[in-house]
């Protein structure tokens, strides 16, 4: 199974896993996000309904992600650019919609302001 870990991390973390991968270095299943606000910025409520829907059907077209979530086209239009853009989802060159993942995990801690 495969599983996408997605999260919070340090800039510098981020910027660190990139500079890796652009060196070759293959990296994990995760996606991070640099605040808890982005995290939950990006992944609206919408966006997770479109992920559950096409999670374990390969690729889709937009049209189908539409009738499954019941949603206009424009904003799942929206929603799903925002979700490649994340690196969530995979645009094919026929269009076609994938989510790459069998799972999902999210990885977060709150911490005290003061300390």
């Amino acid at each position: 199974m495969s599983t996408v870990t997605i999260g919070v991390l340090s800039r510098d973390t981020l910027n660190s896993r990139f500079l890796n991968a652009l060196n070759g270095e293959l990296q994990d299943n995760f996606r991070g996000f640099e605040t808890l606000e982005d995290l939950w910025q990006t992944l609206t409520p919408r966006r997770w309904t479109i992920l559950g829907a096409i999670t374990g059907l390969g690729p889709v077209s937009l049209c189908e992600i539409v009738r499954r979530v019941g949603c206009h086209v424009k904003a799942v239009h929206e929603d799903v650019h925002v979700l490649v853009n994340a690196g969530l989802l995979n645009r094919r060159e026929d269009g076609a919609i994938e989510f790459p993942f069998d799972a999902v995990h999210v990885d977060f801690m709150l911490r005290s302001p003061l300390k």
